[in-house]
This record gives C-alpha cells, sequence and structure tokens, in this order.
C-alpha cells in the first residue's frame, strides 16, 4: 500500500483547519511552529500550505521534487513564484474571499480615523489634555476614489453608501459596474477624490504605481488609504507630500518593506500607520485556513479547484 501524500504546513493558520485536514487522505506535517524545520520536509512533500511568512521561490520549489500543490491560506500570491511553479506544473490556490469583509471594515475605519482626526484627540485626551473645538470633517459628502475595483474595493463601496459618500474607481480591467460607483481613468480619479483608497493586486508592471507624478496630480488636501500591497505607492513621494501639505494625511496597513524601515514615515502625525492586519481578524482566519483546506482536500480527491487562480494580469492595477 502506498505511502498517503504528504502535506507540510508551513506558516502558522486556524488549528480548526489543520485538524480537519488530518482526517483527510495525506499526513500532516505541521511545521508552523519551527519554521527551521521546513527545509527537511520538503524533499517528501506533496502539498504545502503558507501565509505570508514563507516566501515560495523557485529555489524553494527546486528543493520540493514531489511537490504538486502549493495552497496560501490568504489572498494574494506575490509570496509565490507562479511562474516557476507554472512551468513544473504545479497547482497553486489560494483563499480569495476570506479576508474580504476584514480589509473592507479596516478600509472604513482608517477613513474615518483620517477625516476626522481621531488619533491626535484620543492621545492628548489620554495625555490629560482636553482639547475641543472645531475638529476634523465628516465623512459625507466626500469622494472617495478607488485604485482597483476588485472583491474588497465594492465590499468599501458598499459600506460607504449610508455615509453618503460619492465613489469612483479606475481599473482597466473592469469594464461596468452593478452599484453607484463611476468608472473613469486614473488622472481623473487622482484630481477628483478626496479620500484615494489603494485596492490593486502587486504585478511586476504597477511598482509604485501612485509615484511622485501621480500623488502630484491628487486633490490638494486629499487623503490616502492603501491597505493593498505597500510597493503600490513610492513612500518617498508619499512623505514629500505629506510634509508640503498637498495631502493632510495617510492611513497605510501595508509598507514597501515589512516591518517597515522608514521612520520618518511612521513618525510622521499625519500618517496613520497599522502592521499589516487587515486580514488578521479570527473570523477572516478561520475562513482562510477552511477555505485552503478545502481546496488541498479537493486536490487530494482530484477535483478541480474552486479558488485557483491565475497569474495577475501583466498591466493591472489588478485589483482585489
Amino acid at each position: 500500500m502506498a505511502d498517503p501524500p504528504v502535506v507540510v504546513v508551513a506558516d502558522p493558520i486556524d488549528r480548526a483547519a489543520v485538524e480537519t485536514l488530518r482526517q483527510g487522505p495525506c499526513r500532516v506535517v505541521d511545521v508552523s511552529a519551527t519554521p527551521e524545520r521546513l527545509a527537511e520536509q520538503l524533499a517528501s512533500a506533496w502539498g504545502l500550505i503558507v501565509r505570508s511568512r514563507t516566501k515560495v521561490t523557485a529555489d524553494l520549489l527546486a528543493r520540493a521534487p514531489r511537490l504538486e500543490l502549493v495552497a496560501r491560506a490568504g489572498v494574494g500570491l506575490d509570496n509565490v513564484d507562479l511562474g516557476a511553479a507554472r512551468a513544473r506544473g504545479i497547482r497553486v490556490v489560494n483563499a480569495p474571499q476570506a479576508a474580504t469583509t476584514s480589509v473592507a471594515e479596516l478600509t472604513v475605519a482608517l477613513m474615518l480615523l483620517l477625516v476626522r482626526e481621531l488619533l491626535p484627540s484620543v492621545a492628548s485626551t489620554k495625555a490629560g489634555r482636553w482639547e475641543r473645538g472645531v475638529h476634523g470633517h465628516e465623512l459625507a459628502g466626500r469622494t472617495v476614489g478607488f485604485v482597483g475595483y476588485g472583491r474588497i474595493a465594492r465590499e468599501v463601496a458598499a459600506r460607504l453608501v449610508p455615509f453618503g459618500v460619492r465613489t469612483m474607481a479606475f481599473d482597466p480591467f473592469v469594464t461596468s459596474t452593478s452599484d453607484r460607483t463611476e468608472l473613469v481613468d486614473l488622472d481623473h480619479l487622482l484630481a477628483g477624490a478626496d479620500i484615494v483608497s489603494v485596492h490593486a493586486a502587486l504585478t511586476g508592471e504597477n511598482r509604485h504605481l501612485l509615484d511622485a507624478g501621480a500623488i502630484g496630480k491628487m486633490r490638494p488636501g486629499a487623503f490616502l488609504v492603501n491597505v493593498a500591497r505597500g510597493a503600490l505607492v513610492d513612500e518617498t513621494a508619499l512623505l514629500e507630500a505629506l510634509r508640503s501639505g498637498r495631502l493632510a494625511g495617510a492611513a497605510l496597513d501595508v509598507f514597501e518593506t515589512e516591518p517597515p524601515t522608514r521612520r520618518e514615515l511612521l513618525d510622521d502625525p499625519r500618517v496613520i500607520p497599522t502592521p499589516h492586519l487587515g486580514a488578521s481578524t479570527e473570523e477572516a482566519q478561520r475562513r482562510a485556513g477552511a477555505d485552503a483546506v478545502a481546496e488541498v482536500l479537493r486536490a487530494l480527491q482530484a477535483l478541480p479547484a474552486e479558488a485557483s487562480p491565475a497569474a495577475p494580469p501583466a498591466k493591472a492595477p489588478g485589483a482585489r
């Protein structure tokens, strides 16, 4: 009798999902708590489950001659070398819907924090001061522009409807919308949005999509929110726009380098930084683990994938 396929869990995922996987027709090797053991398990791995910590490079794939499946318990696939996987015929799946609600809710929260200028008030009150007077603005009546109009951006737009917000979006791969969001070109969006919200997948062609030139086209006093990928925004250009007063503030859940190393960006009082936690709610992580494991079990049963993505479009933004 042949040995069962080995599925290696490289990164921490929901424990209930791991237990579900153990009931399947495979042998589970969980090295999520001891990542230094991953290398020794690759030679026998049929499947590999990752989140963000493990980078599935061409070199890693070369050390896994039996590998047939990579499952990411998350949305993006920029930590997986899709070209190298495709060349080997390795199936790559993810959990594209798991974090939608969590990231959408975080986006709205960041918008409110920015527009109402709440963090300075929280800090001053905790410090014992009582600084009232006119402070911040309303979200109502403002225009939000989405760079990338995929699943998450559409959920954000739906949550903004009760606030009385106008929405528009730039996404060359979206030709129509079923909501009130207006599709526009990027220049129109940058010039017209009070809040620019980034929801694009990172590709080889859209790094620094929002560079100095693009940021320079943004409406004076506008805000920038990035919950997608840090490299979509040129942080040097962003910092200069904040320091010059052209932009009123930015909320960043993602950075070009993570953990971020630009102290001047983190220390700027107009920046709200969070540690890439858009998908880090308990609910989202339960869904991500369950969805990734479901895809592994489908592959073990030779069923077609339900969430197996192709490589992101080369000329995105590539909406998420």
